[in-house]
């Protein structure tokens, strides 16, 4: 089972776009949803209005959905996907488990991403991590040290593995200059290592193309503001000389002529094509 959910545990929409592309990938099927009315505040996740093909109006509710497909003739993927909860976590992360049960999923491997203060021009570094020693021999994972805050990925996670159940979880970076835009080439990224650790090698060439578009306008963008091509030279300098096994944005510069508002909020307009 591969989990992802929009919100606190998304940034540039990745995981979430990465289980939607599983999804269509597999031409999966939706078995079933997680209903939505004990964990979710409307007044912060709103329903939305929508016309029917017969122009009558419905509402559409924020359930978790729950797909199930195939990646090879012996194994099966179930891809649970929807909003992070706003409420009755500990109740939530009771109903995902027990759908894990009836499945008997061998693996639940959450998706997440995190900002990151990485260069657009570098490869998209995503982190495997897991808490069970034998998960991670045999995915090659590291073991979690990290301790904080934290969203429903982890809460499910240690509730899963409290049960038992082997988890782990994959978190791709995005620069943190473009937080409020959709990263193709973090989803891209967190596809090909969920796709190396479940042995399954689908075309990605959409992703590819997708990736290599989104790196180009910010090039573009770049280029045209000296304070920002300061910047992401700084961190692409930092980036080129950090070792291979410490942490991504450590060592970074400190942004001191371009106001990190300000670029956060242009950037997203140049996405946007405003």
């Amino acid at each position: 089972m591969v989990t992802a959910f929009e919100g606190w545990n998304d940034a540039g929409d990745a995981a979430s776009s990465a289980a939607r592309w599983l999804i269509e990938r597999q031409d999966a099927i939706r078995v079933g949803t997680i209903d939505c009315e004990e964990f979710y505040d409307f007044t912060e996740t709103r329903p939305l209005v929508s016309y029917d093909e017969d122009g009558r109006r419905q509402i559409e509710w924020p359930d978790v959905e729950i797909w199930a497909g195939s990646i090879s003739d012996q194994q099966d993927l179930v891809v649970l996907i929807g909003q992070e909860p706003h409420l009755r976590w500990r109740t939530f992360t009771e109903a995902v488990l027990q759908v894990v049960n009836e499945l008997d999923a061998s693996l639940v491997l959450t998706l997440g991403a995190l900002l990151s203060d990485i260069p657009h021009t570098r490869p998209s570094v995503v982190t495997g991590t897991t808490d069970d020693p034998r998960t991670a021999a045999r995915l090659d994972l590291a073991h979690s040290t990290y301790e904080g805050p934290t969203g429903i990925v982890g809460v499910l996670a240690a509730t899963l593995r409290a049960s038992g159940l082997a988890t782990a979880s994959l978190w791709a970076s995005v620069p943190t200059y473009v937080s409020g835009a959709p990263s193709p080439k973090a989803t891209l990224a967190l596809i090909q290592r969920t796709c190396d650790l479940l042995d399954f090698r689908p075309a990605t060439t959409d992703l590819e193309i997708a990736s290599a578009a989104y790196e180009r306008q910010l090039d573009e963008l770049v280029a045209a503001d000296e304070d920002t091509a300061a910047y992401v030279a700084g961190l692409e300098e930092a980036a080129d000389d950090q070792p291979a096994d410490e942490d991504p944005g450590a060592g970074h510069p400190p942004l001191t002529e371009a106001d990190p508002a300000e670029l956060v909020q242009e950037v997203e307009r140049f996405l946007r094509g405003d």
